[in-house]
């Protein structure tokens, strides 16, 4: 699996409470990402093995809304994010140059 930002982002996210179940705009609203790069991302996922999906069961007329699709790590997808997320932390140096003990405005927030 290609660990790319937005990638990285939602592993971040889903790691950060594994055993909760996330649909697709709650994970928009927490990594940033449009809808067109986060479900490719979450398809990606469920793909390797990752990611488990289940449609909410729901009747979409007595609550008003459509069901939603949950997503939530395996217990391998969970492993494997933990690996990639450390290896990403140990493969980016800290070569940050120094802003006075504050970032500038517009700097990413990793």
């Amino acid at each position: 699996m290609r660990i790319t930002i937005p990638v990285a982002k939602v592993l971040a996210v889903l790691l950060a409470e594994p055993d909760a179940h996330r649909y697709g705009l709650d994970l928009m609203r927490l990594t940033g990402l449009p809808s067109g790069t986060l479900y490719p991302v979450l398809h990606r996922l469920s793909g390797a093995g990752w990611l488990a999906a289940d449609w909410e069961a729901i009747d979409p007329v007595a609550a008003g809304r459509p069901a939603r699709r949950y997503y939530q790590l395996t217990a391998v997808g969970a492993a494997q994010a933990r690996r990639a997320l450390a290896d990403l932390r140990a493969a980016i140096p800290d070569s940050r140059p120094s802003w006075g003990g504050a970032e500038p405005t517009g700097a990413p927030a990793w």
